[in-house]
């Protein structure tokens, strides 16, 4: 059941326009950002063969391109989950939801999949410019897989939240407010939590309070490296929003 609800969300944004106008306008971003920093990599190429242990194009294009995809999506993703639940209870469709012999987690997963698939695309065309430049040259595949993967978790964390802020209003746009602040809230308050309190020696505290940082923990993706800390702190924070989404949806059926 899963599969068929995350199935039918999928076909849901491609039916709407405004999937299509932020699939149409990130990639336009990216794309003059992809060409930008690859005339500047190839106005600079002939000085860093000539240096040591110099940067390549990976480092160079593609990683800036994947973490100016990591920013884009802090604005898109609340306008693309905005509608996953709240939407449902504006057209009192939701009833109709509860009312199938589905559990509020099948529900949540369900919805939470639909939108992921969707930012997996967005991810997998981006992937196209980086690999369009294997024609001519190489690529760090340990470095590109590093940076892919954690999009893809920063996509979820986002994803999550943005849909338990669609479980709390009948209002899309409110939604997509709600969820933006959330999530602006959570990168602002985290990252100063938690040097905070690792400047008080508080290394616990600190180190939970990165959880809230989910652009902090992409940074040691974009260097190449696999932090496991960092890919835990992603998933709890995915855990946790989505627990809370199933938590509310049950409030909301129990209060009919």
């Amino acid at each position: 059941m899963i599969a068929t609800i995350a199935g039918k969300e999928l076909k849901a944004m491609f039916s709407a326009p405004l999937a299509w106008v932020v699939l149409t306008l990130l990639q336009l971003i990216l794309s003059f950002g992809f060409l930008k920093r690859l005339d500047d990599f190839m106005q600079v190429q002939a000085q860093l063969m000539q240096t040591p242990n110099a940067p390549g194009v990976t480092e160079l294009v593609v990683v800036p391109v994947y973490a100016t995809c990591a920013i884009i999506m802090l604005f898109a993703v609340p306008l693309l989950a905005m509608r996953l639940i709240a939407e449902e209870r504006r057209n009192q469709t939701m009833v109709l939801l509860m009312s199938a012999p589905l559990t509020m987690t099948e529900i949540v997963l369900g919805k939470f999949a639909g939108l992921m698939l969707f930012l997996l695309l967005i991810i997998g065309i981006t992937t196209l410019m980086p690999l369009a430049l294997l024609a001519g040259g190489r690529l760090d595949f340990g470095l590109l897989a590093s940076v892919i993967l954690g999009v893809a978790l920063l996509a979820a964390c986002f994803a999550a939240v943005a849909l338990y802020a669609s479980c709390l209003t009948a209002q899309p746009i409110t939604a997509a407010i709600i969820a933006f602040s959330l999530l602006l809230g959570m990168l602002l308050t985290g990252e100063t939590a938690s040097d905070g309190l690792r400047e008080r020696g508080w290394t616990v505290p600190a180190a939970l309070a990165q959880v809230l940082s989910p652009l902090k923990n992409f940074e040691a993706f974009a260097k190449g490296t696999l932090d496991s800390y960092s890919i835990v702190c992603m998933l709890l924070l995915i855990i946790v929003f989505l627990i809370l989404s199933v938590r509310r949806l049950d409030a909301v059926r129990l209060r009919g």
